[in-house]
């Protein structure tokens, strides 16, 4: 299993980031709080109908993808997407403020094992900002793209002052996306096990911090210890 991959897939850090501090309008709030705490922010560049306002991408069914409006201000977005050999879902920004938080959280089935990548590409960040995935920082830094493995519980600091900015691309893995993946400058593997989807399970369920989920995560837990 991949964790995380630093791919070789470069893009126009400037015009990107003058693109970006140019437009206001089209921010909306993440919509799932438990998951966050102080100001994240996303503006949805292609997405499930092509509706700006949809800002989840829907991973689940076979949804339609299409530009929203925002694209326009964004020919460097769009020129990035043309150097991307396989099918693309979502792309969005995320602006996670300063001083912010994204919890310890799954997004799940989302991996590259499982048929869908979600790709990274800091626009504007800062060293305050930490990313981790299972618990190791990732360093993310403006210019690069990383493949996140978001299966895997990962979670996000901005200590820093000022805000982080990510193009964040949904795909379907096909060839040409594994080949990619094989010229990684950096790659982390992890070893999968019988138990590793319970144990992410497990996981998930104490994120929500409920009797019944702890009750329910507690059997799990016996279960494995049982084996």
């Amino acid at each position: 299993m991949i964790r995380y991959a630093k791919l070789p897939l470069g893009f126009n850090l400037a015009d990107m980031q003058n693109e970006l501090l140019s437009i206001n309008d089209g921010w909306q709030e993440h919509f799932n709080t438990y998951y966050y705490e102080g100001a994240w922010t996303v503006l949805a560049l292609r997405s499930p109908g092509g509706n700006s306002k949809n800002i989840i991408p829907d991973l689940i069914r076979n949804s339609v993808y299409m530009d929203t409006a925002l694209m326009e201000y964004f020919p460097s977005v769009k020129k990035l997407l043309s150097t991307l050999s396989c099918p693309v879902m979502s792309v969005r920004f995320l602006n996670l403020k300063a001083g912010a938080v994204i919890k310890p959280h799954r997004d799940n089935e989302l991996a590259f094992e499982k048929g869908e990548a979600r790709l990274h590409f800091p626009v504007i960040t800062n060293p305050g900002v930490k990313f981790y995935i299972e618990n190791e920082l990732v360093p993310l830094k403006e210019g690069n793209c990383w493949y996140i493995n978001a299966n895997l519980p990962h979670s996000v600091l901005n200590e820093g002052t000022t805000d982080r900015m990510h193009l964040v691309i949904d795909c379907k893995v096909n060839d040409w996306l594994k080949g990619i993946v094989a010229l990684a400058d950096e790659i982390s593997l992890k070893e999968e096990t019988p138990d590793s989807d319970l144990l992410l399970i497990i996981n998930e369920l104490r994120l929500h911090h409920t009797e019944a989920s702890d009750n329910i995560a507690n059997e799990l837990e016996k279960q494995l210890k049982e084996k």
